[in-house]
């Protein structure tokens, strides 16, 4: 049987006016938003498998253990053009005592590069993952 856990992720600062979703495994969006100048939530109910590996709906893989998900971002930027981009989420290496059927695990993103465009490519957390009551 397999069990599900939460993944709530937070991006901290997103950039105003550009939509951001989640993106399932096959690329479809959901969950759109546009962004304004507050943190932006995502939560995405995952498989926790038997061995203890997450899958499902959201969850991509590479190899035989990384394990992450999408957050996309798109739209018009200010003195840019069309912005077409995606933050990949590590979640292969969330602690093993935090993964517990019907678990709220929580992180937050930067929404932002040091350029100031969208954090994309493999986006690192800005704070551990944590159990959320």
């Amino acid at each position: 049987m397999t069990e599900t856990v939460t993944l709530r992720l937070t991006i901290a600062d997103p950039v105003p006016g550009l939509h951001y979703w989640r993106q399932d495994a096959k690329n479809a969006p959901h969950d759109i938003r546009l962004s304004t100048i507050e943190p932006l939530t995502f939560d995405m109910p995952v498989d926790l498998r038997p061995d203890g590996k997450l899958g499902g709906t959201w969850v991509r893989r590479e190899g035989k253990e990384r394990r992450f998900v999408y957050i996309a971002i798109g739209g018009a930027m200010e003195g840019l053009p069309v912005v077409s981009r995606r933050a990949k989420i590590d979640v292969h290496d969330i602690p093993a005592d935090l993964l517990k059927p019907g678990a709220v695990i929580a992180t937050t993103l930067p929404g932002r590069g040091k350029d100031g465009t969208p954090a994309c490519a493999t986006v690192r957390p800005l704070t551990p993952w944590r159990a959320v009551d």
